[in-house]
């Protein structure tokens, strides 16, 4: 999930940072058990359920299940958001099969000891169409670019001026509406990490800032509407999506990734 909240941006101290790493760790073996799990005929309750069944088994503690933000027509009352095709963000697990040849999106956050991490990935399910792959690859290497401008000394528009350069270099549009976020004690907080901008502008990169960066797109759009669900994200011209997002602390040698599968 990513919307953006105001809150006191604050900085890790490297102790913190390695109390957060149980959690990045977590909640990378989820995604990855949920990457496996995405097969032809699996229910996307049943993906819920599994998350969920980790979620207690490790004893950590769901973002999402009570989640009920401004933008949310209730609380989210699942612990992953599951996006197929033409949803792209905030997808409300529910009574739907996967398909051969489906696009899905994975989103989980968890806390752990009382420290959050957030991730997602897109996957294929079975037979893959050659423009999902396309757009999977171009998410990644969004993240990516992303990733490696986090840089203590640059600042945040310095990620999302790479972020923005992979997708226009693909010819995709951006949305501007959700992006990376502040991740510590809480899910959601400053700064607010959009998925393009200028360099060099924006709150500058410090050691101890953990953030969460995101990059999503859409075929051939940018323009999204909420499902009738009142969470689920799709695309106005009902084209697909990709969402890719790690966890990530701003250290004096460079990016950490503390959600690395």
């Amino acid at each position: 999930m990513s919307p953006r909240l105001s809150t006191v941006i604050e900085l890790r101290t490297p102790a913190q940072i390695e109390q957060m790493k149980p959690a990045g760790a977590f909640v990378a073996s989820v995604l990855t058990a949920l990457q496996e799990k995405a097969t032809v005929g699996v229910n996307l309750l049943e993906l819920d359920a599994l998350a969920h069944q980790m979620i207690k088994d490790r004893g950590a503690e769901s973002c999402y299940i009570d989640y009920h933000p401004s933008f949310g027509a209730s609380p989210f009352g699942k612990v992953l958001c599951t996006s197929v095709n033409d949803a792209v963000l905030h997808g409300l697990p529910h009574d739907y099969v996967l398909q051969d040849g489906d696009l899905l999106s994975v989103d989980f956050a968890a806390s752990v000891d009382g420290w959050v991490s957030d991730s997602a990935l897109s996957v294929i399910v079975g037979t893959p169409r050659e423009e999902d792959v396309r757009l999977i690859e171009t998410t990644t290497r969004a993240l990516e670019a992303g990733i490696a401008a986090a840089q203590a000394g640059n600042r945040i528009g310095d990620i999302s001026a790479a972020i923005g350069e992979v997708a226009h270099g693909a010819g995709l549009g951006i949305n501007l509406q959700f992006g990376g976020h502040g991740v510590g004690r809480t899910m959601h907080g400053e700064p607010h990490v959009p998925n393009d901008g200028k360099a060099r502008r924006g709150f500058p990169l410090q050691p101890g800032l953990v953030i969460a960066i995101e990059p999503w797109f859409l075929h051939t759009t940018d323009e999204i509407y909420t499902d009738p669900d009142g969470w689920t994200l799709r695309s106005a011209d009902k084209s697909r999506g990709a969402h890719m997002e790690h966890t990530v602390a701003i250290t004096a040698d460079g990016p950490l990734i503390l959600t690395q599968r």
